[in-house]
């Protein structure tokens, strides 16, 4: 369940509010499991609760016009930056929102996660991370003679390949009869006969840009130099997929029949310095919409941070793109839905108003937790919550920066409503199913070990 919903809804944020709500249902179940209710009941009231909760979203959602693009851009920059509110980059979170949002913006109308990529390099401030509209990869090993290669490419052809251009070791149980220095130089002309005809067939191509899966020799690489043709083997294949993607044309396994649409294009490739490493570009990709997040920072596990939380902010950018429609973060949406849910269940009989109003009071256990983890009085607060939304306020949430509660939708803390509904509607499906389980089956000898057993058995 943890695997098919983790990949269906948004991956870590979604899946830390998932896991809280399904713990706090099964919480509040477990003392009317033990009182006898039977699992079924709660199963059913819970479902009706969650299908009221979804109701009520819909119903006090915000739709955000994106017929104005600037109107739009700042919503998508709110809402990234209410994703990075907590995490370590939270100082940096303008700078960083403007690129998560200009990363987003660059794509097509799917909005395809696999066109993002993200490279890090140590070293610099968090603040020299940069935004490249196209494909970017780290320089791969290269022989010598490649310094001699022209680093910058207007309008250039691009040729992706799987093919080793190297020469060959001979294997260590090969044998080769001869009878003469003669035939041995035969053998050794046919080797290198079979590498230079590939070669001569991928310059006849007019391709300036070569790149390899495969490695790409010394005498290839001066080959190409001499040319004017930049080469790059070692490329792994999700830099030379995306580039692939980008550029177009496709990965060709032999260089026999070379047709103009199996090559890419460009309108820019360089290769230039970023930190102590070398990057080659690929700007202007007209086949996909495609950039890179090039990472600075003084520690890579900074780094590592920084790209998990990034990978939040897309990822709410994107839902917040393909649904334009917002709630307020920061409790707020959980503090109202508990209030409706409460009153809801006044209005039935039976031990459904028990289970509905046991969801209700389970709802909060994400303010409760956000006051937690900022060190606050979750009692203060919440009390404080509860009598604001008594009182009408709907978009009421804590505030960190004052320690109090605050409007959150007047302060901009956004949230795309369909997370919480995937939120709720997972954490309560992870919850039936575990209550759906009458019981369980243990084999009483699965610890018991043969006297005479051998070790490992």
């Amino acid at each position: 369940i943890n695997a098919e919903l983790g990949k269906q809804w948004y991956q870590r944020r979604v899946r830390a509010t998932v896991t809280l709500l399904a713990g706090e249902f099964m919480k509040q179940a477990k003392p009317y499991i033990e009182d006898g209710i039977n699992s079924q009941i709660i199963i059913r009231s819970f479902r009706k609760a969650t299908a009221f909760a979804l109701k009520k979203i819909q119903e006090i959602q915000v739709t955000v016009k994106s017929d104005d693009p600037e109107e739009l851009r700042q919503l998508l920059k709110k809402c990234a930056s209410t994703s990075m509110c907590s995490k370590l980059i939270a100082y940096n979170k303008d700078f960083f929102s403007d690129m998560v949002v200009d990363a987003v913006m660059c794509l097509d109308t799917y909005l395809p996660l696999n066109m993002i990529g993200i490279k890090k390099v140590t070293g610099g401030s968090v603040t020299d991370s940069k935004l490249v509209k196209g494909v970017a990869f780290k320089k791969t090993f290269s022989y010598a003679g490649f310094e001699m290669q022209p680093k910058t490419y207007n309008q250039p052809k691009v040729l992706s390949l799987n093919i080793e251009l190297e020469l060959k070791a001979e294997r260590d149980n090969a044998e080769c009869r001869i009878d003469n220095v003669e035939e041995y130089q035969k053998i050794v002309d046919a080797e290198w006969n079979i590498l230079y005809d590939k070669l001569d067939l991928m310059v006849a191509s007019g391709a300036k840009i070569i790149l390899s899966k495969l490695p790409i020799g010394d005498v290839a690489t001066q080959y190409f130099a001499d040319r004017d043709i930049f080469c790059a083997g070692r490329v792994t294949q999700e830099d030379l997929n995306r580039t692939v993607k980008a550029c177009g044309g496709t990965i060709l396994t032999t260089v026999n029949d070379i047709r103009e649409a199996d090559m890419g294009q460009c309108d820019l490739f360089e290769e230039v310095q970023i930190g102590n490493d070398r990057y080659n570009l690929f700007t202007g990709c007209p086949k996909a919409k495609t950039c890179t997040l090039i990472l600075r920072g003084g520690a890579e596990q900074f780094i590592d941070e920084t790209e998990r939380s990034l990978h939040d902010a897309i990822m709410i950018v994107r839902r917040a793109l393909k649904n334009d429609s917002i709630v307020a973060g920061g409790g707020a949406i959980e503090m109202e839905l508990s209030k409706e849910l409460r009153n809801y269940a006044k209005t039935i009989h039976g031990k459904e108003q028990l289970l509905i109003t046991a969801y209700a009071k389970a709802l909060e256990i994400i303010p409760r937790q956000l006051c937690d983890n900022a060190g606050f009085d979750a009692t203060t607060i919440l009390n404080k919550l509860r009598q604001k939304h008594a009182q009408g306020a709907k978009w009421m949430g804590m505030d960190i920066t004052s320690e109090d509660i605050a409007d959150n939708f007047e302060a901009c803390v956004w949230e795309p409503s369909i997370v919480k509904k995937n939120a709720l509607t997972a954490a309560c499906e992870a919850c039936c199913t575990i209550l759906s389980i009458d019981e369980t089956v243990k084999n009483p000898n699965s610890n018991y070990k043969a006297p005479n057993a051998m070790p490992g058995m």
